[in-house]
């Protein structure tokens, strides 16, 4: 494969507010595929390594608001948790914007874990957060600066033993990347569960369309929780007053058009995988197959892994549920997994961790996870499916004169499916979550004939689709699924895009055997393409890599339709251009609309990978 590049009380709510917010954020491109699992020299087998510790020390000395100044003079503040026992000790760094006293561990809570096993864990509310001073500005160069400061800060007290581990989920998994990426020599590992690897491509700009569910959300979430957690007075003022000169006219300029609806620079500021080469620490990423970054950490992966000690394990897991049913089907539990690695790459000892497989991934329809050596894994092979238009979905290619089929671009598709799960970060009923047949009567559906052997797709997807519109602009959204015999259509996997950014950067996208499957669209303003009325027109769309086994009985179908609601809403000019017009997908030989997937043979990944059953 060729790389491209809910009556409640105020703390019940802010609770509630708080999952919520669990993981925004604003993908750089990856680059070229290299062997990625660094050699070992010792003999592993597929299963992870066992590495148990009872905990040896309870919670001793709880050091609260502690100061740190920055250079500039701004006072950031921070917990500190202490074991109970002689000191020093390694840290356990969490950099958090939600409220450093929450005790809610995902969202930057201190890990009581950690301390009993022997680690200063620390937490520090980010600039501008909280209890701390300055503006938040989405990590932007002085907020990033902050975090080598920081890290001297703690090499320099009496309870630090120098040797630091950055970790969180979301929020602070990110913040744990960009204090890595700050080159520190305290910083010895990173253990980062569902961060965002590009902050345009992952989640704020996904298909050059704002993200008008999550993201106003998370901005204003980053105020409002900081703020529900003993921020003193005078800092209310001062964080409101940031809100309303970052957070407001960013999200104004991008349901405008303005440039925050382009890619460039202040996303790429605010991208970890544009600075994933200056990390160099042995680095572990969690992510989920219905995560917000599902397409984000696989590709931090990609790119950390080709020079540093890196692995990945990827769930059936939302934004909110990652780490659920662990450990299970051989893996251990995430805070299993997290100590086996600090100890190994902080504290220096031999803990197996050498062994953990480079990357583990559950496989819907299989139902287990599986093990791999890299990420893309090995074997797989291209293979184009065909939209016909009878409604069909076939390995031929449509014939002359074949149908066509429209939509009517109304803003109504998306409300009651696997998408709308994954960006309300679960919070949606099980039917919408686990089955998209309500949307699908709105769209148009192609679906194959029952399989009759095992096909495993894993990675990134690509769909080609060939349209007309009546107007100078069109969005088109398209859901991958697995069709049970029942009916029932368990979504894998979405992609979009507005027609205007259909413009692809060869260099920078993926090829497998000589066929495009991930297409990168460089989403900035040079970059639009007008789209002329009645004119066919080829649509690349990059649908998010998933890893599932369409299982004999079932079948693949693919679903197209005018919008992803609430997920995302066009910017208002391409919103103007599109709404309410008629779009034909094209299905004849000239225009053969398709979409290719990553297949690998379902005997061989079961030779190589398989751990054991989940259930």
């Amino acid at each position: 494969m060729q790389r491209r590049d809910g009556s409640l009380s105020s703390r019940a709510w802010t609770l509630v507010v708080g999952v919520l917010a669990l993981g925004l954020l604003p993908v750089a491109p990856a680059a070229e595929a290299r062997p990625s699992a660094p050699s070992q020299a010792v003999e592993c087998g597929t299963r992870f390594p066992t590495y148990v510790r009872a905990p040896g020390a309870g919670v001793g000395a709880v050091l609260g608001d502690v100061p740190i100044t920055m250079s500039d003079g701004a006072v950031l503040r921070a917990n500190v948790t202490l074991p109970n026992r002689r000191g020093p000790f390694p840290t356990a760094l969490t950099i958090t914007g939600y409220g450093k006293g929450t005790d809610f561990g995902a969202l930057g809570g201190t890990d009581p874990g950690l301390v009993g096993h022997g680690y200063a864990v620390m937490v520090l509310d980010d600039r501008g957060t909280g209890t701390s001073q300055g503006q938040w500005d989405s990590w932007g160069d002085r907020t990033v600066a902050d975090y080598r400061e920081v890290l001297d800060w703690i090499v320099d007290q009496p309870w630090s033993d120098g040797r630091v581990g950055m970790t969180g989920a979301s929020y602070m998994g990110i913040t744990s990347l960009l204090a890595a990426a700050s080159g520190h020599p305290a910083v010895k590992a990173v253990f980062a569960t569902v961060p965002m690897g590009d902050s345009y491509r992952d989640i704020a700009g996904a298909g050059g369309q704002g993200n008008l569910a999550f993201i106003p959300l998370w901005l204003g979430l980053v105020t409002g929780l900081g703020l529900a957690y003993g921020t003193p007075a005078g800092l209310v003022a001062e964080h409101l007053i940031g809100a309303a000169q970052f957070q407001v006219p960013l999200l104004a300029q991008e349901v405008v058009g303005g440039l925050p609806a382009y890619d460039g620079p202040f996303w790429r500021q605010r991208s970890p995988i544009d600075v994933a080469d200056r990390i160099t620490v042995p680095t572990f990423l969690v992510g989920g197959l219905d995560d917000l970054f599902q397409r984000g950490v696989p590709m931090l992966y990609e790119r950390l892994a080709d020079h540093t000690d890196t692995r990945m394990l990827i769930g059936p897991w939302t934004h909110t549920t990652t780490g659920q049913g662990l450990p299970t089907g051989g893996v251990p539990s995430e805070g299993q997994l997290r100590l086996q690695w600090f100890d190994q790459h902080v504290r220096g000892r031999d803990t197996g961790a050498a062994c953990i497989p480079p990357v583990t991934q559950y496989v819907r329809g299989q139902e287990r996870y599986v093990s791999s050596p890299t990420w893309p894994v090995p074997d797989l092979t291209a293979r184009r499916w065909h939209l016909q238009g009878d409604g069909s979905l076939t390995l031929a290619p449509p014939v002359a004169g074949s149908a066509s089929r429209s939509y009517l671009a109304v803003p109504v598709t998306g409300l009651c499916t696997r998408s709308t799960s994954q960006w309300l970060i679960g919070l949606v009923p099980e039917s919408c979550a686990h089955d998209n047949r309500i949307d699908e009567l709105l769209g148009l559906t192609y679906t194959t004939e029952p399989f009759t052997t095992e096909t495993v797709i894993n990675g990134p997807i690509q769909a080609d689709v060939w349209l007309t519109t009546d107007k100078t602009d069109a969005v088109v959204s398209v859901a991958v699924s697995d069709v049970a015999p029942d009916g029932t259509s368990r979504g894998l996997s979405n992609g979009l895009l507005l027609a205007s950014h259909r413009a692809v950067d060869p260099a920078r996208s993926r090829l497998l055997d000589g066929q495009s499957i991930q297409p990168w669209h460089p989403f900035t303003q040079a970059a639009t393409l007008n789209v002329t009325p009645g004119e066919p027109t080829l649509v690349p769309i990059e649908v998010f890599p998933t890893s599932a086994a369409i299982v004999p009985g079932h079948r693949l179908r693919i679903t197209i339709t005018p919008y992803d609601l609430p997920h995302a809403v066009p910017p208002m000019p391409s919103g103007l251009d599109s709404f309410l017009g008629t779009v034909t997908v094209l299905s004849d030989a000239a225009h053969p609309s398709s979409v290719v997937l990553p297949v690998v043979d379902a005997t061989a990944v079961a030779a190589r990978t398989a751990l054991t059953a989940s259930g």
